[in-house]
């Protein structure tokens, strides 16, 4: 058979729907990196008010708060990442690889009885 590869996409999920995928991922990165929701909104080609409203969904969804912001003041307002986030990332980054490596090796387990 030519080259085959298997390829999927991991969301983590609660009672009030997705609470973490690979778009929500980089978002929370891109906050951490520009330290605003709009100009990580920017960088990633999408409007303010989505990643608004994926960055309250997630709050709402979680147990626990991934983001927050700072009012203005002499130094201007800001968003943040709290230490669950970075942990909540760190998870779905090693989830994300386990899966892969989980559907690469049976998959390839399955091509040999073909």
């Amino acid at each position: 058979m030519n080259k085959l590869s298997i390829k999927s996409r991991l969301w983590i999920t609660g009672e009030e729907g997705t609470f973490l995928g690979e778009g929500r991922a980089s978002l929370l990165l891109a906050i951490d990196k520009f330290g605003s929701i709009k100009k990580a909104a920017k960088s990633m080609n999408m409007s303010y008010l989505k990643a608004w409203k994926l960055v309250n969904s997630m709050n709402e969804t979680s147990s626990f708060v991934l983001v927050e912001k700072t009012l203005g003041g002499k130094n201007g307002g800001g968003t943040s990442l709290t230490e669950n986030a970075y942990k909540a990332i760190q998870l779905f980054k090693d989830l994300s690889s386990q899966h892969q490596l989980f559907l690469e090796k049976s998959f390839n387990e399955q091509l040999k009885k073909l």
